[in-house]
């Protein structure tokens, strides 16, 4: 074999048990070769030894927030981006929560603007579903959107759903181009109800405390505005991709909808709904654990890793989503909903999930499922994204490791036994050891 770069001794995260493997990448930033067991001999122009690395595909974060533009304060493109690459990521998709709001065509050109100047790994933003969305979806497929994000119930940046005849022309529409519809689903009639009952009880907005954020961001929330939108793509023939599930009941309707048929409805969770220190009763008292949709209870957090397990969930994201220290103080009602996790996202979750579910949930899956062109896979002939995770070094995460400007993360004061050491993009590489090398990424490809 003859190849510009061969990395050996390596041990495969996409393969349960993770046997010994090998990458071969030619001049073009694409995998010539792969496999397990002893690389072949062949003609290299470079040789790095993984020394029992594990070997990841580049994760692909389909569920982002890097605040640019109007937002800069808490973060921005470029730094976000290089958080993100830190922690295995190669490719983000950004939300529209930013201001403004990305939902014309005008506005996701202008987000990838930015990103061309700015950004450390590969991209593609979500415009915010209105009224006006399905007269204009051709175009914003023309600059490569992944999909339309729509909110069934209000979250941070105020973004609301059409109703009515607007909506269900949307579905019908994305539904035609076999375009996703991401949905953020949260029942804004059962939030005002219980934001009511805890106002009353406590006297007013500011007094509610943050410990109430899960019973008013209820579980039947959740599932209510679930249900609504799995009603509508089925009406349609809609492909959906449910966000940040977080509750057993959600769950148990994806069960059961997946268990009819192929209706091409799908999920995500995150690290956040996933952790088993954060669902703790006592944890919900933390501001830096507040999150839209809210974090839930002991047997949701069970339910979703059986769903990760099983593949009820199919993809695993961030959320990603940073604001200053000053913006998460408050109660319930009033602290920003939010946190930053996509640095240290893949080696907590290495803690309590095998590292090939990871590779599927977090790079296949999404490519998969959102059309990325020969990404997601240590594959022959796909994009030589990938990167190297060192196990069995016990470390402890503190704030002062936050590339973000936010200065801190939810997960500070974690011992996790791995660590991204180095990631490439299109075979160069782009982060070692703290060290970012300046590539520029090659661009994401929808088909």
């Amino acid at each position: 074999m003859q190849a510009a770069l061969l990395v050996a001794n390596a041990r495969r995260a996409d393969i349960g048990g993770n046997p010994a493997g090998w990458l071969a990448v030619d001049s073009d930033g694409v995998i010539a070769g792969e496999g397990t067991g002893n690389a072949p001999a062949g003609d290299y122009g470079e040789i790095i030894d993984a020394d029992g690395d594990l070997l990841f595909p580049g994760l692909i974060d389909t569920h982002a927030h890097y605040r640019e533009p109007g937002l800069t304060h808490k973060g921005s493109m470029a730094t976000e981006s290089r958080a993100a690459l830190a922690g295995g990521i190669t490719a983000f998709f950004d939300m529209p929560n930013t201001v403004p709001p990305t939902v014309t065509v005008a506005d996701v050109k202008a987000k990838k603007l930015i990103a061309a100047r700015s950004a450390a790994i590969n991209y593609a933003f979500f415009p915010a579903a209105t009224e006006q969305t399905a007269g204009i979806l051709d175009e914003l497929m023309a600059e490569g959107v992944p999909g339309i994000k729509l909110f069934i119930g209000a979250t941070t940046g105020g973004l609301g759903a059409p109703e009515g005849r607007a909506l269900g022309a949307l579905f019908a529409a994305c539904a035609r181009r076999g375009l996703p519809v991401m949905v953020h689903a949260e029942d804004n009639g059962i939030i005002a109800d219980n934001a009511e009952y805890y106002v009353n009880k406590y006297g007013t907005r500011a007094t509610v405390p943050t410990a109430c954020h899960a019973l008013i961001r209820s579980g039947a929330a959740c599932r209510a505005a679930t249900r609504r939108a799995v009603d509508l793509a089925l009406r349609y023939g809609t492909r959906l991709h449910i966000a940040h599930v977080s509750t057993a009941a959600e769950v148990a309707l994806l069960r059961t909808v997946k268990a009819a048929g192929d209706c091409g409805i799908t999920a995500e969770t995150t690290a956040m709904y996933l952790d088993p220190e954060f669902c703790k009763p006592e944890r919900h008292a933390d501001n830096r654990l507040k999150v839209n949709p809210a974090i839930k209870f002991e047997e949701d957090r069970k339910a979703l890793l059986d769903a990760v397990a099983d593949g009820t969930v199919d993809t695993l994201g961030t959320d990603h989503a940073p604001h200053l220290p000053a913006e998460k103080d408050g109660g319930a009602l009033t602290a920003a909903s939010g946190t930053p996790s996509a640095q240290f996202a893949l080696p907590v979750m290495l803690e309590y999930l095998p590292s090939d579910v990871i590779c599927d949930r977090m790079a296949a899956s999404p490519a998969r499922l959102f059309g990325l062109l020969r990404r997601g896979e240590l594959r022959e002939g796909y994009v030589a994204d990938f990167s190297l995770v060192e196990t069995g070094h016990p470390h402890r995460i503190t704030d002062e490791d936050v590339l973000s400007p936010c200065g801190w993360t939810p997960f500070a004061g974690r011992t996790v036994h791995s660590r991204v050491r180095a990631v490439w993009l299109s075979g160069r590489e782009a982060y070692r050891d703290g060290r970012f090398s300046g590539v520029v990424p090659s661009g994401l490809v929808f088909g």
